[in-house]
């Protein structure tokens, strides 16, 4: 197997950011994209809007969630693929966007923390918006694209990648400014990793994500002459879970439930699985379920902004030529084996919403339901766009044959990978021990190995088992199951 590079490198980057905004209304409705590019040749190339969220789950109306409500998202899909299985490579945002970014994987970039730049191991790596600004591309990025700690880096560049821009913009907003008002009901952990809320009085245009949207309208309309790739960074859904109060007022306290979790739930699993302990931090079910509400208003709200985005498309009359990926950076729990947040190797954690839009290509609502990994948006959209120099060495598959057919044959197998260290919130990890998980996600099966077996492993059967109750690991009924999953595991390792 390849081994992983545990060398961490501490970088700082100072570096001055600017704020431009636009005024632009809320937009809860948008017209449906027109269809008509059937080619992308030397005069009409395909623009591409990216907008990637942050911390964001599939818990969402335009993923069939029957709570939350993303109106925007929901008029995107209907000229789109919606991928209902798509996988991130690892389940935190750093190490995450450094994989789908560069099309590698974890493995081969070396980032598995927040600290590492994926340059101090592949400085010649060329990242998916680099390819674009060397195919003569106008690049821009606003917001968190690659890594950027929330919500100490808001207004800051952060981890960012100056070499994939042409220009850079970094909002901040109340979200950031007025964070000492935040209600923080897990107080022993700081904002960003802790379940807090706020529900300000402010219009939307006074937060970072909204200010945020703005830039990129204006940017779409003052390039709209030139092929762009723009990227569009949010940064909510993640903690602290803020927005204004009618996105609060859109889910009643009653409609706020939490998963039910086995009292035998932990029994069967490695320890090494837990991020949240002890369970739920221990605190009580009101209080899970008032963050729980704010994580669900920050959906929303970000859908308002995507709107904005959508709406600009359709006015400055370049829908019909641009490309839209929408995407999360990793899954998130919320209660789902008494876990919160991501990091760890369950399903909640490493499924990321995926939708494609292509003008002439994807003009219907398509779902599919065939397994992809967050590296197949590279190799797609730069073979969409016919650029030149692609990387011969992308680790992801190109997604065409399922954008023209979203249930079309597809080998398709997801990898993610865990390390798990101390630290003063992982108190059953003795100091200087080190866990790494890697699981393998089938269209049915889900296998893990926690320091290839030597801690323990998972094994789930998702069609007698969606909520991942009973852990078959080494179960003599499933022995051929899991000697099948693991040879695909290793495969994937020392691709």
């Amino acid at each position: 197997m390849r081994p992983f590079n545990f060398n961490i490198q501490k970088k700082a980057q100072v570096i001055l950011f600017s704020m431009l905004m636009c005024n632009h209304g809320n937009v809860f409705a948008q017209e449906k994209v027109a269809s008509n590019v059937t080619s992308n040749d030397g005069n009409k190339k395909y623009n591409v809007l990216f907008i990637v969220a942050d911390d964001l789950n599939c818990d969402m109306g335009c993923f069939d969630d029957p709570i939350v409500k993303t109106p925007n998202l929901d008029k995107l899909r209907q000229h789109a693929v919606r991928f209902n299985n798509s996988y991130c490579q690892y389940p935190f945002s750093g190490p995450s966007r450094a994989s789908f970014l560069t099309g590698y994987t974890p493995d081969r970039t070396g980032v598995l923390d927040l600290k590492t730049n994926f340059r101090d191991n592949l400085p010649a790596a060329v990242t998916l918006p680099e390819l674009y600004k060397k195919n003569g591309y106008y690049t821009a990025r606003v917001g968190k694209v690659f890594h950027a700690n929330v919500p100490n880096d808001i207004g800051k560049p952060g981890m960012d990648d100056p070499q994939s821009w042409i220009d850079t913009y970094n909002p901040i907003g109340i979200d950031r400014t007025e964070e000492d008002k935040v209600i923080n009901v897990t107080p022993d952990r700081p904002v960003g990793s802790a379940l807090c809320y706020m529900a300000t009085d402010g219009s939307d245009d006074e937060h970072t994500d909204a200010i945020g949207a703005n830039i990129a309208c204006t940017m779409i309309k003052k390039n709209k002459n030139k092929p762009f790739f723009i990227a569009m960074g949010f940064y909510r859904p993640h903690s602290p879970y803020v927005a204004p109060k009618k996105y609060f007022d859109l889910y009643p306290m009653d409609q706020i439930t939490l998963p039910e979790v086995p009292e035998d739930d932990w029994v069967n699993r490695p320890i090494y699985e837990r991020f949240t302990d002890p369970i739920n931090w221990g605190v009580e079910e009101t209080k899970l379920r008032e963050a729980k509400r704010g994580y669900y208003a920050g959906i929303s709200f970000m859908d308002a902004q995507i709107g904005k985005l959508l709406k600009t498309l359709e006015e400055e009359g370049v829908a019909d030529k641009t490309i839209i990926v929408f995407c999360g950076d990793n899954g998130y729990n919320l209660g789902q084996h008494g876990m919160w947040k991501k990091q760890a190797l369950f399903e909640h954690t490493t499924r990321t919403p995926l939708i494609f839009s292509v003008p002439g290509l994807t003009n219907n609502e398509g779902k599919s339901s065939r397994v992809v990994e967050m590296l197949d948006i590279y190799p797609t959209l730069a073979n969409l766009c016919n650029l030149k120099n692609i990387p011969q060495d992308l680790q992801g598959k190109n997604l065409l044959p399922l954008l023209q057919n979203p249930d079309a044959a597809w080998d398709g197998a997801a990898y993610s990978v865990l390390l798990r260290t101390p630290n003063r919130f992982i108190k059953y990890m003795k100091k200087g021990e080190r866990a790494l998980g890697r699981t393998i996600r089938t269209e049915r099966y889900r296998y893990t190995e926690w320091n290839d077996g030597e801690k323990g492993g998972e094994l789930y059967d998702y069609q007698v088992d969606p909520n991942e109750n009973d852990n078959l690991y080494n179960n003599p009924k499933y022995k051929k199951i899991q000697k099948e999953l693991q040879e695909k595991l290793y495969k994937k390792i020392e691709k």
